[in-house]
């Protein structure tokens, strides 16, 4: 029986769930993964779903050749995605240098347990988002989001999807096992057209299309393979036809334009949630599952006459470096919680302007109690 290609209505489901609800909705029609705990779940529905609204769903055999498959699909024309866990986002980190290279717009989710190695697979961990920003190699700025909840994993999905098709690159979605598997209720409504980006199409005709040739926002318009243009997609320093050009002039001027748009859309780019900050003497920055546990602990300190509040970080990269230096002005001290032994601290330090940043780290497998973010709010406040 046929199947409407996107769903309405309130449902009870999980965040995993909810992701693949958020990427159909997005308009993404090729899934390409490998399974792997505790983002499987994704993998499942999109299996379930995508064969019968038109899509494709490839079961590849390792995480290596999943990236490269969704690399691949894009070219094609589809909106495509992969997701995985700390291992299998290890194995990806090669192709998705090559995704930024290529300028291929594509979405890689991970949902987050405790590393490193197999570490607890069935676990909670945020420790991959510095991994996210500095895992492949060379000079790169990415995109990646961070959800607090099943009905954001659904939400900044379709975030994820407009963002990499608007900036031509690859998108990340920075969950953790906690969202992924915590089931609530999630709102799915019917997206119209206006709110998703298209991939913007060459104006040139095809005797004249350079492939890289950067419109004003430095993001070049995308032929689709198969339509009549002839173009050279290599991961080597190309010019703006695509052919190799190995000089460091070339090379120069394509890697800070791959920077740039990014580095000057991050207004565009960049989302943060508040919390009681108009007065906030310490200020509390969390992302993800942590953020919610951070969030009770800000209104707990606050009952004590504690004026705190809370920075969460909905996108991760780019950081949010201008709103810390602006709190750092105001603000006391910071207390930065993670399900890591320390990674986002290391931005907040960077940009607090020499003022007390307290890390309260969980080194993963459980989450962070309120009492454990609140006594490092009162040693902050003194």
């Amino acid at each position: 029986m046929a199947q409407p290609a996107t769903l309405e209505g309130q449902f009870f489901i999980n965040g995993d769930e909810a992701c693949a609800e958020g990427a159909i909705s997005a308009g993404c029609r090729f899934f390409a993964g490998y399974p792997i705990t505790p983002a499987t779940e994704i993998a499942e529905r999109m299996a379930r779903r995508l064969p019968k609204i038109g899509g494709v769903y490839v079961q590849m055999e390792d995480e290596i050749a999943s990236m490269n498959a969704i690399l691949g699909a894009a070219w094609a024309g589809a909106k495509s995605m992969t997701a995985t866990s700390g291992p299998g986002f290890s194995l990806m980190m090669e192709n998705l240098g090559l995704g930024v290279m290529l300028e291929t717009p594509c979405v890689l989710v991970n949902v987050q347990r405790a590393g490193p190695s197999t570490g607890l697979p069935t676990l909670v961990g945020q420790g991959d988002v510095m991994q996210a920003k500095w895992g492949s190699h060379g000079v790169y700025e990415i995109i990646a989001l961070s959800p607090s909840s099943p009905q954001e994993m659904f939400d900044l999905t379709i975030a994820a999807f407009n963002l990499s098709e608007k900036y031509r690159v690859p998108v990340l979605l920075m969950a953790d096992e906690t969202v992924g598997h915590m089931s609530e209720k999630v709102v799915i409504r019917p997206v119209k057209p206006e709110e998703l980006v298209e991939r913007r199409r060459p104006a040139a005709p095809p005797g004249k299309y350079l492939p890289y040739q950067p419109d004003a926002d430095l993001v070049p318009p995308m032929a689709i393979a198969g339509q009549g243009y002839r173009f050279h997609v290599t991961g080597l320093t190309h010019d703006e036809r695509g052919y190799p050009i190995m000089t460091a002039e070339v090379h120069q001027k394509l890697v800070r334009r791959l920077a740039d748009k990014i580095r000057v859309n991050r207004g565009d780019i960049i989302r943060c949630e508040e919390m009681d900050l108009e007065d906030a003497d310490v200020v509390v920055c969390a992302y993800g599952i942590t953020a919610r546990v951070a969030r009770r602990a800000v209104q707990a300190a606050r009952a004590e006459g504690i004026r705190a509040g809370m920075l969460r970080l909905i996108t991760l990269w780019p950081f949010a470096e201008e709103r810390v230096r602006a709190l750092a002005r105001q603000a006391r001290a910071f207390v930065v919680p993670e399900i890591n032994y320390g990674q986002m601290v290391l931005e907040v330090e960077r940009c607090a302007a020499g003022k007390k940043t307290i890390l309260v780290p969980h080194m993963g497998g459980g989450m962070h109690l309120p009492q454990d973010i609140l006594a490092a709010i009162r040693e902050a406040a003194k």
